[in-house]
């Protein structure tokens, strides 16, 4: 069960990490560069700070998650947090949200259950280090490189970008999970599995300031669920529990669907009342 607790504790202070960086980033200057400049004003403001303290508790518990269950469940999880971060917001900062955005949660909520009730928890297959510093490192030069060409554009674009970003860390993280902790700080892949946080972070700064948290997230935590959930199941040895395959398909679908549904221009309401 200790998995499933890391889970809850992992999507709570992910939710709380939201709010507080959307409201940091967006009330910070816009100035012309790249997403690591904006990271670097953004490490100034205390809120900000508090929010990626949130992120780290996040992907902390999220770590530890990861060594027992298989990632469908664990990013579908995660990417429940933004539903948190608009119930958060709702509550603290009086963020508007209509009937429903309500029905859109409870939907979420019903593919959790059900992607819950498939899970077979699972040690993930190792990725060898060489290739996998090849394929997984290449991915995150092409990400740095297309977020600067992407700077003027749909923040969604940038979103997208965090989010293959973050499907790597979490690849990476389903592998090494169950190592020891000084297996851990030393495995070649540990760092570059830092590195890719540190790019989708500042990929996930630029869309926050220049989105809203919902549309911003909601294309983020699209793109990582369903890159992990295909890898994790063709690669990385993720089960299912027999004859609930079905609930898999079914639940990832109403996750998904629900997390693209609350980030949609005529559902994303989570700014602050004027």
């Amino acid at each position: 069960m200790s998995g499933y607790l890391d889970l809850v504790v992992s999507t709570a202070l992910y939710g709380l990490g939201i709010v507080a960086q959307t409201v940091a980033a967006q009330r910070a200057d816009r100035r012309p560069g790249t997403g690591l400049g904006l990271l670097a004003r953004l490490a100034k403001d205390r809120l900000y700070l508090v929010g990626f303290a949130g992120q780290v508790g996040g992907f902390g518990f999220a770590f530890l998650a990861r060594a027992e269950l298989p990632l469908y469940l664990v990013q579908a999880g995660s990417s429940c947090a933004v539903g948190l971060a608009t119930v958060f917001g709702l509550l603290v900062l009086k963020w508007r949200v209509r009937p429903l955005e309500i029905a859109v949660l409870v939907m979420m909520a019903a593919g959790l259950i059900l992607l819950v009730t498939a899970a077979e928890p699972s040690v993930a297959n190792d990725i060898p280090t060489v290739p996998g510093l090849v394929l997984l490192g290449l991915p995150l030069l092409l990400i740095v490189f297309a977020s600067r060409a992407t700077q003027g554009t749909n923040p969604v674009v940038v979103s997208v970008l965090a989010g293959t970003a973050f499907a790597v860390v979490a690849i990476i993280g389903r592998s090494v999970a169950d190592e020891s902790l000084l297996d851990v700080v030393l495995h070649p892949l540990t760092w570059l599995m830092i590195v890719a946080a540190l790019v989708g972070q500042s990929c996930l700064a630029v869309a926050l300031q220049r989105g809203t948290a919902t549309s911003s997230v909601a294309a983020m935590d699209a793109t990582t669920v369903v890159l992990t959930s295909v890898i994790g199941i063709g690669m990385l040895g993720d089960r299912i529990t027999p004859g609930w395959e079905w609930a898999v398909g079914f639940g990832m679908t109403l996750v998904v669907a629900g997390v693209l549904a609350l980030g949609a221009p005529k559902l994303a309401s989570t700014e602050v009342a004027k």
